[in-house]
C-alpha cells in the first residue's frame, strides 16, 4: 500500500506550482521543515518568504502580496496559522475577500506527542464561519496535490487543512479533483458513511467491517466542507435514509454540523456523529489518541449501527 502525508503532498505541489506560475509566492513561520515548504525554497529561494515565529505577521504579509497580484501560500501548523492570526484571517483575508491561500499542517490530534496545545480541533469551525472563505481537507496525496493546484486557479480566499502523519493513498492518476464537490467512493444502501481527510480511509474499512454483518454502507470523500455539497448528502440520505459523519476535529462546528444543517433544511434523517466529542486532545501516538477519542473503522461501524437502528423509531 501506498502511504504519503499530505504535507509532503503539499511540498511537492507547491515546487510544481512554482514551475508553472511565476506569482506563486510561499511564506512560513520557522516551521518550513515540518510544513515541507522547504522544498519550495530549495528551488524558488527568491520567492519564500520566511516571517519567523510572528503568525499574525505571516498572515499580515500573504494579504499584502495578494493585494499586489501575487498568489501566496502562507503556511504552519493549524493551530498556529488558524488560531494565533484570526484577527488577520478575519479582517485582512476574508473582509476583503484577498487571494490568499492557507495550507496548515499538523491538524487533529494525529500531531500526537505534541498534546491537546497543538492538536486544533476547531479549525474547520472558524474558517467555515467565515464569510467567502474556502475550506478544503483533502484525504490523501494525490488529492492534495490537486486541490493546491486548484487553490491556486481559485480567485478568492482558501483554507486547506493538512495532516502530520503518512496515509494510505486513495486515488489513482485518473482522479479529477473539484472544489465544492464531493466523490462516491463506494456505493450503498443502508447508511451512508461521510468523511473527510483521514477519516475517509477509516470510513472504507468500516465499510467492510458492516460488509461482514450484512449491512450495505456507502462512503463519501467531503474533501469541501465549504462549499457544501449538498446535493450529494441530500442524495444519499433519500437513498439510505442514515448518515454518519466522520471527521479528525471536534463535532461541533466542522463537517458534522455543516451536514446537520442541511440535513435538517432538506432532508432530515437518522444521523450519528463521529469526531472529537467537544474536548481538547492530549499527549499520545497518534493511533492510541484515534482510538481514545473514537476516530476509529469499529467506532464508524459502531455508530451506523446506532444510526441505522433510529430509521425504525
Amino acid at each position: 500500500m501506498t502511504i504519503q502525508a499530505t504535507r509532503d503532498a503539499y511540498g511537492e505541489a507547491l515546487v510544481e506550482l512554482g514551475a508553472q506560475n511565476k506569482k506563486i509566492v510561499v511564506l512560513d513561520a520557522d516551521l518550513s521543515k515540518s510544513t515541507k515548504t522547504s522544498d519550495f525554497a530549495k528551488v524558488y529561494p527568491e520567492r519564500f518568504f520566511n516571517l519567523g515565529i510572528a503568525e499574525q505577521n505571516l498572515l499580515g504579509t500573504a494579504a499584502g502580496f495578494a493585494a499586489s497580484g501575487k498568489i501566496p501560500f502562507a503556511s504552519s501548523f493549524a493551530v498556529f496559522a488558524v488560531g494565533r492570526a484570526y484577527d488577520q484571517i478575519r479582517n485582512s483575508i476574508a473582509y476583503p475577500h484577498l487571494n490568499v491561500k492557507i495550507a496548515a499542517t499538523h491538524a487533529g490530534v494525529t500531531v500526537g506527542e505534541d498534546g491537546g496545545s497543538h492538536q486544533m480541533l476547531e479549525d474547520l469551525a472558524l474558517m467555515r464561519a467565515l464569510p467567502g472563505m474556502t475550506v478544503i481537507v483533502p484525504a490523501d496525496g494525490k488529492e492534495t496535490k490537486q486541490a493546491v493546484m486548484a487553490a491556486a486557479q481559485y480567485d478568492g480566499p482558501v483554507y486547506i487543512r493538512l495532516g502530520r502523519p503518512k496515509v494510505p493513498q486513495l486515488f489513482d492518476d485518473n482522479y479529477h479533483f473539484q472544489i465544492g464537490k464531493s466523490v462516491l467512493m463506494a456505493d450503498g444502501d443502508d447508511v451512508t458513511l461521510i468523511a473527510t481527510g483521514i477519516m475517509v480511509a477509516k470510513a472504507l474499512e468500516a465499510k467492510e467491517i458492516l460488509a461482514k454483518e450484512g449491512i450495505s454502507a456507502a462512503v463519501v470523500n467531503m474533501s469541501t466542507i465549504k462549499p457544501l455539497d449538498t446535493e450529494m448528502i441530500v442524495k444519499m440520505a433519500a437513498k439510505t435514509g442514515a448518515i454518519v459523519t466522520c471527521e479528525e476535529h471536534n463535532i461541533i462546528g466542522g463537517l458534522g454540523s455543516a451536514v446537520a444543517e442541511t440535513l435538517a433544511e432538506q432532508k432530515p434523517v437518522p444521523m450519528e456523529r463521529v469526531g472529537v466529542n467537544d474536548t481538547f486532545g492530549e499527549s499520545g501516538q497518534p493511533d492510541q489518541l484515534l482510538d481514545k477519542f473514537g476516530l476509529t473503522a469499529v467506532h464508524i461501524a459502531q455508530q451506523a449501527q446506532k444510526a441505522i437502528n433510529r430509521k425504525s423509531i
